[in-house]
């Protein structure tokens, strides 16, 4: 049974990554609170995702807009920029990488967290299987701790929110596999990030989950294009 009186903030954008954490994030006993950014994505159908996401696990949702797409300087936010489909060369840092865009979110969950006593921030965030953003390595989220813990009252009393990333180390096909265990209703997810009202199947993020449902045993849960690949060989 959940204790009211634990509560944690969950960072939901809608994909699966942040999905499975909401359920973990339960599993482990937590009331939560789910929250979701308008930042000048192309992708909002996330949204409509993440608020059925959050109603499927009974969970608060709230969006806050912030619209640092705004600033320009990613293919998720500025329409000049192409998402690739072709895949990134290892070493290299996208064009979907969006500038600073985990520290505002994590920034505003931390804000949120101490102002209804929340014990920990729950973060998607995954340094496996991702597409080498700065902003997802352990060490990264290890220094952010640091910084939670100087700049919060509660952190200085020595009862701050902890950051919690369960997903870190794990493969997308580790995800997946948690994901259906924990009941994680995986077709609402959205993790394209195209704009269109279809995933595309053929952006990065889209691969690395088309080939993690497929491995994982569960190839009608992929996408069209991917389900045309598999039907084609």
């Amino acid at each position: 049974m959940t204790n009211t009186h634990k509560r944690a903030v969950v960072l939901l954008s809608g994909g699966l990554d942040s999905s499975t954490v909401l359920a973990m994030a339960q599993r482990d006993g937590y009331t939560c609170t789910a929250l979701s950014f308008r930042y000048g994505q192309r992708h909002t159908v996330e949204l409509e995702r993440a608020a059925k996401i959050a109603a499927h696990f009974g969970a608060d949702h709230r969006v806050i807009d912030i619209n640092i797409g705004s600033f320009g300087g990613s293919a998720l936010t500025d329409d000049s920029i192409t998402v690739p489909t072709d895949g990134t060369a290892d070493g290299v840092i996208p064009p979907t990488y969006v500038p600073g865009r985990n520290t505002v979110f994590i920034s505003v969950g931390l804000s949120l967290a101490e102002a209804i006593d929340a014990e920990r921030i729950y973060l998607g965030i995954n340094a496996v299987d991702y597409s080498g953003y700065p902003d997802c390595r352990p060490e990264y989220l290890a220094a952010f701790q640091t910084l939670a813990d100087l700049a919060t009252k509660a952190g200085l009393e020595g009862h701050g929110a902890k950051l919690t990333a369960p997903l870190v180390m794990l493969t997308k096909t580790d995800i997946v596999t948690v994901a259906l265990e924990l009941g994680v209703p995986i077709e609402l997810t959205w993790s394209c990030y195209q704009g269109g009202s279809e995933p595309c199947g053929v952006c990065d993020s889209c691969r690395i989950r088309d080939a993690a449902l497929i491995d994982a045993g569960h190839p009608e849960l992929a996408t069209a294009y991917a389900q045309a690949q598999l039907a084609g060989r």
